[in-house]
């Protein structure tokens, strides 16, 4: 599980870092994105995942989403990693919401893309370890969140596990793949037509089948594109509200599903974390 460092600047008192290494669950070279706040020697920090959406890798947010000064303040290690395996032995599709920077946080079942299509495993177990491994982060506090697909990878990693995360958000997620063409498309591609397999990957299906989480925070631009056909916030708030799952689900005025948008609300996100995550 060897590391390989790609960049190392100073940034807030503390380290951005990008690195590399082969993936054993992938199958190819993985790359993601670490900020480890400026700490005492030997303590252990709480860490918060951060999953991006189609067509994004571990830069947009590390580039965009404005969250190191609020995690320098917390003491929060931000972890970004890429959206799907690349490389040219790596299966594509055309479309830009298919193949490579659209994982959609899945273990693919259907070929071609069962051999490199493992990101779930790769969130969950190999980065995870590596993680534990290379840097100085408390395993105890853990959150998670994401943006769109990616909100959708972080709400259903959460909800399949909530033990390991104190705390979950998620900015415009896709809340139920069972309900939009997104979803469809791509579950049906990995994991096949039997929509039976696919709720484990829908944040809808799951609370509706009993997974429930602490607390739950959305923020969700108004002005989105994507919000009627794609996203369908109103999905996640009507489950939450039958089952009884605590959740803020915020209708932002105005913004869209920019990083705009994910920048003017990461602080509030960071800081929401930390609390949760205290020692």
């Amino acid at each position: 599980m060897g590391m390989e460092t790609v960049s190392r600047n100073k940034s807030f008192g503390g380290t951005q870092g990008v690195y590399r290494h082969q993936s054993s669950e992938t199958g190819t070279e993985m790359t993601f994105s670490v900020f480890v706040p400026e700490h005492a020697p030997g303590a252990k920090l709480p860490v918060l995942w951060y999953l991006s959406g189609l067509t994004c890798t571990h830069a947009n947010v590390t580039e965009k989403g404005e969250f190191r000064a609020a995690c320098a303040e917390h003491g929060v290690i931000f972890v970004a990693p890429d959206t799907s395996p690349r490389g040219e032995e790596v299966p594509d599709d055309e479309g830009y919401d298919f193949g490579k920077g659209a994982g959609f946080y899945v273990d693919a079942t259907e070929e071609p893309w069962a051999t490199n299509f493992r990101m779930r495993s790769y969130i969950e177990k190999e980065l995870s370890a590596l993680v534990a491994t290379e840097f100085p982060v408390d395993m105890e506090r853990q959150g998670i969140t994401g943006h769109s697909m990616g909100g959708h990878g972080a709400l259903t990693i959460a909800l399949r596990d909530p033990r390991r995360f104190r705390s979950v958000s998620a900015f415009s997620p896709i809340v139920s793949p069972l309900n939009c063409p997104w979803g469809d498309k791509a579950l049906t591609g990995y994991v096949g037509a039997d929509r039976a397999a696919w709720r484990e990957y829908d944040a809808c299906a799951l609370i509706e089948d009993g997974a429930r989480l602490p607390d739950l925070l959305v923020d969700q631009g108004t002005a989105d594109g994507f919000l009627e056909e794609q996203l369908r916030t109103h999905l996640l708030a009507e489950a939450c509200e039958k089952a009884g799952q605590p959740a803020t689900i915020r209708m932002q005025e105005g913004y869209d599903h920019s990083y705009y948008f994910i920048s003017t609300f990461m602080a509030d996100h960071v800081a929401w974390h930390a609390e949760r995550l205290k020692a």
